[in-house]
């Protein structure tokens, strides 16, 4: 949690935006590349390239979720003890869209690992099969409502990262129209970043003086 603590608000917005959006363009301009050199590509090699995306989204999602983490954990000791901060809820919410990702990257990987591969595009199925229509509708029927709590637990940690941001901040019980500012800035981590860092290392670093001034005194 120190790491993510102490890091830079440049390093963060590396980690999460800059280094995955290179990675994206890197991957069209090799897509586009070799589109435009070979007139008749064949589909497999359009696909292939997007084995990397799950890796991408790896680096983007470890980035942003370890971020908010080790604010909303990290910061705790900081929370004055009258308030009551309802961590295990957090905890709980937090680890439900980790493990739907994580199940969506695996499926991605599966998917563009052996169902795009040459034997699909060289013998590619004559209209949708009654097996792959119900495969279709129990995945559908089961994805749509995970991505559905997956997404409010997503808000949830957001609320709350922000609820022990600001609470840390004015030390004292906060309501949500305290903290709705930092709620966004949260959301939209990629501008967020570059205002909330600074307060968090700055949160930081005054402890590190505290408690350095302490062992001095005694």
């Amino acid at each position: 949690m120190n790491i993510f603590l102490r890091a830079k608000h440049w390093q963060i917005f590396l980690a999460t935006f800059g280094l995955p959006f290179l990675f994206q363009i890197i991957m069209m301009v090799n897509i586009f590349s070799s589109l435009i050199n070979n007139p008749n590509p064949h589909p497999e090699m359009v696909f292939e390239y997007f084995k990397f995306f799950p890796v991408i989204m790896l680096l983007f999602m470890g980035t942003l979720f370890g971020w908010l983490w080790s604010i909303a954990i990290g910061l705790q000791k900081f929370v004055p003890m009258a308030v009551k901060m309802k961590v295990k809820r957090f905890k709980i919410f937090f680890f439900i869209p980790i493990v739907y990702l994580f199940l969506i990257l695996t499926f991605m990987g599966f998917i563009f690992g052996n169902v795009f591969n040459s034997n699909f595009f060289n013998n590619p199925p004559h209209g949708l099969q009654p097996d792959h229509l119900q495969l279709f509708l129990f995945m559908f029927m089961f994805i749509v409502p995970i991505h559905l709590f997956s997404m409010f637990c997503i808000f949830y940690c957001l609320y709350f990262v922000a609820k022990t941001f600001k609470t840390v901040e004015l030390q004292k019980e906060v309501s949500f129209s305290d903290f709705i500012g930092e709620f966004f800035l949260f959301w939209f981590q990629p501008v967020g970043v570059w205002i909330l860092q600074p307060k968090i290392n700055k949160m930081i670093a005054e402890d590190t003086d505290t408690q350095k001034g302490l062992s001095d005194f005694q």
